[in-house]
């Protein structure tokens, strides 16, 4: 990235913190196996379970519950494929409105996947996720309840807390997808009624390629990799002390880089200048709480695939939605089932703001934006 860039897609992957890279570097230059005896392996393990105390600590978790895996979409698939084959679910409960990673790694389990509702504002429905976990329990059947904390596209933050006062007295599983919350939100995981919860590292300054899994130990056995036993045996396979540390590194560090009020109010003048620039934006979501780093807009009848394209050239970098979908810019199924027009919907971009956002990147995407937006009603009245 140059100097004259602006990224503004900190909801898909945000940029590492110096702590972080240093950390990466020094794990980089160490030799060993964290799993040897030896003193080149003891050097690297030290730094494994430095960050697993790290991390623990910034999620509110015990260490003994953080299990280290190779992304979030691992730690969820963990989970729901693991704890299909060794929780004994008859049946996966998600709303319409979760990740790839949680609606994909359901199905592949083979047991019935019954999918709830997402209000016209993006949050779960709590009523009819209720309704499907009694006929659950009525049925006699154990449930893995899936659900996110935040949503990714649109930022609306969900009813967790009336979720796990929902599933808690019942014998049935919750995962909580934390991934947009961690750092962000209290997780107080060893507190909560949450049985699961998956984080990530590169959403808070942290490397790609690795994230974890919060366990609590019942659910131990809920295992993907077994592998040499790695990771108290719960995932298999040679950690990776280098991103790991970097991991630990970056959950210490993120709170004092983050500072939600201010990204907040430079979301919140961004989506001024949008509402000045295009009266008849549409902003989703906008009726409920939502994280205040994300806006996620429509102006009806500029594409997405064509404002992303303008933007670019412009050197500003923005999303239509998920950044896991192998860089196609295609409809949201989280936009579907909050009930938008496909029309509309086809329409749809995220701007997500980060740690290193500045006001000078909401200016610089306002200006080019603007552009963009005269192009396409120049050539909207052309065409007319």
């Amino acid at each position: 990235m140059t100097h004259s860039d602006v990224y503004l897609d900190h909801n898909a992957s945000t940029q590492l913190l110096d702590s972080a890279r240093a950390c990466i570097v020094a794990a980089l230059d160490s030799t060993g196996n964290p799993s040897s005896v030896h003193g080149a392996g003891r050097v690297l393990r030290s730094m494994v379970e430095k960050a697993r105390d790290q991390v623990a600590k910034a999620a509110g978790a015990e260490r003994k519950h953080v299990v280290f895996t190779g992304s979030a979409t691992e730690a969820l698939t963990q989970a729901i494929a693991g704890g299909a084959l060794a929780l004994g679910f008859d049946q996966i409960i998600v709303s319409a409105g979760e990740h790839a990673a949680v609606l994909k790694a359901a199905e592949m389990t083979g047991l019935p996947v019954i999918q709830t509702a997402l209000t016209g504002e993006g949050r779960i429905d709590v009523d009819a996720l209720a309704a499907a976990v009694a006929a659950a329990s009525a049925a006699g059947q154990v449930a893995l309840v899936a659900v996110h904390a935040v949503n990714n596209e649109t930022g609306v933050i969900q009813p967790v807390g009336e979720i796990e006062a929902l599933v808690g007295p019942t014998p049935h599983f919750l995962l909580v997808d934390a991934v947009q919350a961690f750092g962000k939100q209290e997780l107080d995981f060893a507190a909560r009624a949450a049985d699961m919860m998956a984080i990530s590292a590169h959403k808070i300054g942290g490397p790609a390629g690795v994230g974890a899994l919060l366990m609590k130990p019942h659910c131990d056995v809920a295992k993907l990799i077994p592998g040499g036993g790695q990771e108290q045996n719960r995932r298999g396979g040679t950690e990776s002390a280098a991103l790991i540390a970097g991991f630990g590194a970056a959950a210490e560090a993120f709170a004092g880089a983050y500072d939600a009020k201010a990204i907040a109010a430079l979301t919140e003048d961004l989506t001024m200048g949008l509402k000045a620039l295009a009266p008849e934006m549409v902003v989703f979501g906008a009726g409920a709480e939502r994280m205040g780093n994300v806006v996620n807009f429509a102006v009806p009848g500029v594409k997405a695939s064509v404002a992303m394209m303008g933007l670019d050239l412009e050197g500003v970098a923005v999303s239509s939605g998920s950044a896991c979908s192998s860089g196609k810019v295609g409809r949201s199924h989280v936009l579907a089932a909050m009930g938008i027009a496909p029309e509309l919907a086809d329409c749809a971009l995220r701007v997500s703001l980060g740690w290193p956002s500045t006001s000078e990147d909401v200016n610089r995407f306002l200006k080019a934006f603007e552009k963009v937006l005269g192009q396409q009603r120049r050539s909207a009245g052309r065409a007319a």
